[in-house]
């Protein structure tokens, strides 16, 4: 019976913190880029921001963005290439790829005319979606199938202190459902579906000590999501065997805390952003979840070591305004994971990655504009050893990564 408690929490983990490290804005399987002009920059792109997704990326410079009203809609179209692992499981052969996947991501951003030193922004983006499967029977014991959707509506204000200070904060109100199954044959089958609607805030300020020159902070509070839903399968091992059961259950874990400090330099025609990023994973120390049956509480209730580590993200964006019709722009970042080699598993065979973008904005004519971005996230190679990890895995995790597409049209009014 242990052994499959073991695996049953570790697969309640998969889904659960999914939904946790998608919503998040860090590392792990994190979609930041929310725009043409974010995606383009590797998300160096908050001293910058100066169009209508600064009301997501930084309301405070909402102030500061030229228009009397300003809207982009996008699509981004994510191409998660297989996982491949190489290497044994609690001394079991265990080579698997997992299946490549592919979703669409819209998004909308609005800022409105000025009120006073007053303005106000609002954002509908998917910061987090994400599905991955595995079919080789070791890997699907924990993680046969996970998918998630995240939707984020963030509306935003700034206000303009002075023509070189300007504040600016918003309320993020985020929803998300996700889907788990991981089977083991003639032992147990498991099907979780779960939702949550949670709130938190953001607030940024920005400085220009030169016309050249921005400074800006931004941060994202820390939420506890609640999560409750549904758990149905059977148990078929074990002194208390299940044939079947369906009950809900729950689990609450941290969103947590981030803040970037960035700066951007106008040399003439040319843009140049750093950014440093900082995510609180360390909050998340274990996945603590609940059933309503008490049997199956009993079984599968025990708390999951998780131990993650804050994360650090390093970004360079380079925007370039050729002529008055074209813009073109560039980025670079660095991604630290922040999952430990201890608690590293196949529901988030994460690394260290190296981001490369690029993209271009047309100007159709005063009004109208399109953008187009690509962005390639390419992870290190992993290798995982148990000791110390805590899941028997002793291999090798390559490739992965994701790549990005986007396609957006910017109005101005």
């Amino acid at each position: 019976m242990n052994g499959h408690k073991l695996l049953y929490r570790a697969m309640v983990a998969v889904g659960i913190s999914t939904i946790f490290v998608s919503a998040a804005y860090a590392s792990a399987y994190k979609i930041p880029e929310q725009s043409t002009r974010s995606m383009a920059l590797s998300a160096a792109y908050v001293a910058g921001a100066d169009s209508a997704d600064a009301s997501y990326f930084n309301p405070a410079n909402m102030s500061w963005v030229e228009g009397n009203a300003l809207l982009e809609a996008g699509l981004t179209y994510i191409h998660l290439p297989r996982v491949e692992y190489r290497g044994t499981v609690a001394g079991t052969p265990a080579d698997a790829d997992s299946k490549t996947e592919d979703f669409l991501l819209p998004y909308f951003h609005y800022v409105s005319p000025k009120v006073e030193r007053w303005r106000f922004g609002l954002s509908l983006v998917e910061p987090g979606g994400l599905s991955k499967k595995w079919y080789s029977d070791i890997q699907k014991m924990k993680a046969e199938e996970f998918t998630l959707r995240v939707i984020e509506l963030n509306p935003t204000v700034s206000y303009e202190i002075t023509p070189k200070l300007s504040i600016g904060a918003g309320l993020r109100g985020i929803y998300s459902d996700g889907k788990v199954k991981a089977y083991l044959a003639n032992a147990y089958a498991e099907n979780m579906t779960g939702d949550t609607v949670e709130f938190g805030y953001n607030l940024a300020l920005s400085f220009r000590p030169e016309p050249e020159t921005t400074l800006s902070v931004t941060y994202r509070s820390n939420v506890d999501l609640n999560l409750e839903g549904s758990s149905t399968g059977f148990i078929a091992v074990g002194s208390a065997q299940l044939p079947y059961y369906d009950t809900s259950g729950g689990v609450t874990v941290p969103l947590p805390a981030s803040l970037v400090l960035a700066a951007a330099h106008d040399f003439g025609d040319t843009r140049v952003e750093i950014l440093y990023e900082r995510t609180y994973w360390s909050k998340y120390e274990k996945l603590d979840f609940y059933f309503d049956d008490t049997t199956v509480d009993a079984l599968f209730g025990a708390p999951i070591d998780k131990n993650w580590s804050d994360s650090n993200t390093f970004r360079i964006g380079v925007t370039h305004r050729l002529d008055e019709k074209w813009t073109l722009m560039a980025g670079y970042a660095y991604d630290e994971t922040p999952i430990p080699e201890a608690t590293l598993g196949f529901e988030l065979p994460d690394a260290d990655a190296h981001i490369f973008s690029a993209g271009a904005i047309m100007q159709i004519d005063s009004e109208f504009e399109v953008g187009f971005s690509m962005l390639y996230d390419r992870k290190n190679e992993r290798n995982v050893h148990t000791p110390p990890n805590e899941n028997g895995i002793e291999g090798t995790f390559k490739k992965g990564g994701a790549v990005l597409t986007n396609i957006s049209l910017g109005y101005r009014f």
